[in-house]
């Protein structure tokens, strides 16, 4: 048998062949996973992305309840039409503290990735209220029983903790100021907004839902839209882009 008939014990022996998928695999399977074991992350960080705010996470939460991520996605792939209409492609880091991530399946709706500070708060109320006051085409269902409904403080704190046993860095202090933390993002007034911007660095405080003598979830579900696509300088990876 020559050199270039070898082969021929695999193709003849079916045993033989599946020994050798087995090893083939087991090999290559090694190489990718192994080091996986070593690394601390296989994510990127960058510079700007920070965990949710208790009134965000609160706001995130109520997004999930309501199915939202059912009709909008929250990843811009890298393609050309996507990054004409959308924005700057998501980066993985966007993600590293979802759990679970809202990735999304379909759009019925636009991608939210880059919603944040595209449209005013007032917009926000009147499209998650009434959606076809802003935009008549849309077959969104409306949620104006956010406006009514109280975000409720008492658990927030477990929320928190949930996150951090992930792996979301929320400090104690941070988990111990959550309730107070999320009032005072929703009321530019408060005496706590200093403490809780040291907190949360570059974090949005003011009353999205208009009425200042409450939290509700439609403020907690504004601040949340409002926040996403903001924490990253994207025009640093633009520019790094245009330097090759």
């Amino acid at each position: 048998m020559s050199l270039w008939n070898k082969h021929e014990v695999f193709e003849k022996h079916s045993i033989v062949l599946v020994i050798g998928i087995l090893v083939v695999v087991a090999i290559g399977g090694l190489v990718e996973i192994a080091p996986l074991f070593y690394l601390k992350s296989t994510i990127e960080k960058v510079e700007g992305m920070r965990p949710y705010t208790p009134l965000e996470l609160a706001g995130r939460n109520v997004y999930i309840r309501e199915g939202c991520y059912l009709c909008h996605s929250q990843m811009i792939r890298p393609m050309r039409d996507e990054l004409e209409r959308y924005g700057h492609f998501s980066l993985a880091a966007e993600s590293m503290y979802d759990h679970p991530f809202q990735w999304g399946s379909k759009r019925t709706g636009p991608d939210l990735a880059r919603v944040g500070g595209k449209y005013s708060d007032e917009w926000h109320r009147d499209h998650l209220a009434n959606p076809r006051s802003v935009v008549p085409e849309s077959i969104m269902p409306g949620y104006p029983f956010l406006l009514n409904a109280k975000v409720e403080t008492r658990d927030i704190a477990d929320h928190l903790k949930a996150n951090a046993v992930v792996g979301v860095p929320y400090s104690e202090e941070q988990i111990g100021e959550a309730a107070r933390d999320l009032v005072a993002q929703a009321n530019p007034d408060s005496d706590n907004v200093d403490a809780f911007l040291e907190r949360y660095p570059n974090a949005i405080v003011r009353d999205f839902d208009g009425d200042p003598k409450r939290v509700s979830e439609m403020d907690a579900l504004v601040a949340y839209l409002q926040m996403l696509g903001t924490l990253v300088d994207f025009s640093i990876y633009d520019n790094k882009a245009n330097l090759r």
